[in-house]
């Protein structure tokens, strides 16, 4: 039996009203404020402007903070308590909806494959896939929230490293998504299929496996096999984050693919920083037309997957994992990265580290005036890391 590393998370929020920066209830001792953002653009702004003392993001929005001078790095998320416990924590995913999977598994194998070539890209050429995901997300110009603005590219070239790109389904990866499942459990975000399953029965629904077995087993004979022809359109999401750098690469670097290993995501408009529409190519031929649709986050973008517009997710593992439960047809196949987190708190704040957070947290609650720290959503990466790091701390989370 795996061992389950929990802490009690409250599951009472209390109802909080925000109003001239203050809570118009008597917080209760070492209480944290946790507000949930749309996303994770508009934090920078948030604490720029005073609205909250810190955030908790993914990259490359921990990164602005410095460069923007607004703020500073309390903690990257794999450093957070208690102590190793999410040393190299799961994030996002690649999904695949079943029928795909079933009418069509070449081609799975397919756009698994271009993704390990490119994750291995990245890890080999960090500068450069910086400059890719730069471009893709800003053309390589400038990050604006506001009054703030910071180089898109300086930006990326400081959060690529802070990110594991890895693809490979490994066990301990599994035991961290079941984790993720765990938490989820504790926070009441799982009503419907995982909510009451044994931890082979949630893997059985989670996880298909196949697609990178295969796509492994092409890459080490050195031979890309050419998928069925697919018919019509297919749907890709994903994020507007280099956490998905590797369809991004994937993309940018199609000729260098194509003449390497014989496959490439081909931009059918190259003068596009964005592109819309790719050809998935193999030896030459033309296997699927592949329309690349960016969402604001995860759970929109699994919606688009539970009424088949998208058949493909670079997708959060929550999200994914909230689908699944849900009955969203998917199966999560392959990892894009682990880590890529962190905690941000205003430039000026009396912090360090995690325990002079802490530290902080515990005499703003004792003067009155509680932290608010801004967090994507409830049942997200970033808001368990952050839930679980206040409880091991003795701090209380209470949701504004």
């Amino acid at each position: 039996m795996r061992k389950r590393y929990l802490f009690a998370i409250p599951l009472l929020f209390i109802a909080i009203l925000v109003g001239a920066g203050c809570l118009t209830q008597t917080p209760t001792a070492n209480t944290v404020g946790i507000i949930y953002s749309k996303g994770t653009g508009p934090m920078p702004t948030l604490l720029a402007t005073g609205q909250v003392d810190g955030y908790i993001a993914w990259q490359p929005f921990v990164e602005v903070a410095p460069l923007a001078n607004i703020g500073k790095v309390v903690v990257y998320s794999g450093e957070l308590p208690p102590a190793g416990r999410w040393k190299n924590h799961p994030c996002c995913v690649l999904t695949s909806r079943e029928d795909v999977l079933a009418r069509n598994p070449g081609l799975v194998d397919t756009l698994t494959t271009a993704t390990i070539l490119a994750t291995k890209y990245i890890n080999e050429n960090q500068n450069e896939s910086a400059e890719i995901v730069a471009d893709w997300l800003a053309g390589k110009g400038n990050f604006t929230y506001g009054n703030i603005t910071v180089s898109s590219v300086d930006v990326l070239e400081r959060a690529i490293p802070t990110v594991k790109f890895t693809n490979e389904p490994t066990e301990s990866w599994m035991n961290g998504q079941l984790e993720f499942i765990y938490a989820l459990r504790e926070l009441k975000t799982l009503p419907g299929k995982l909510s009451n399953v044994s931890d082979p029965q949630a893997e059985q629904l989670l996880f298909e496996t196949g697609p990178y077995q295969r796509a492994s087993a092409m890459l080490n004979n050195g031979t890309i096999a050419i998928p069925p022809k697919e018919q019509k359109q297919v749907g890709v999401g994903y994020l507007m984050s280099d956490h998905h750098a590797a369809l991004f690469v994937a993309v940018k670097k199609w000729q260098y693919f194509n003449d390497t290993y014989g496959i490439a995501l081909k931009p059918q408009d190259s003068t596009q920083t964005r592109p819309e529409i790719v050809d998935l190519i193999v030896h030459g031929e033309k296997v699927a037309e592949l329309k690349l649709i960016p969402g604001d986050a995860g759970p929109q973008l699994m919606q688009l997957a539970s009424t088949d517009i998208i058949q493909f997710a670079y997708v959060g593992n929550p999200p994914a994992i909230s689908a699944i439960d849900q009955g969203t047809p998917i199966k999560i196949l392959i990892a894009l990265n682990n880590e890529g987190s962190g905690l941000v708190v205003s430039r000026d704040a009396p912090v360090t580290d995690w325990p002079s957070f802490a530290t902080w947290a515990k005499e703003r609650a004792a003067e009155g005036k509680p932290l608010k720290i801004a967090a994507p959503g409830k049942g997200s990466i970033q808001d368990v890391l952050l839930r679980y790091a206040l409880e091991e701390s003795g701090l209380i989370p209470q949701e504004i």
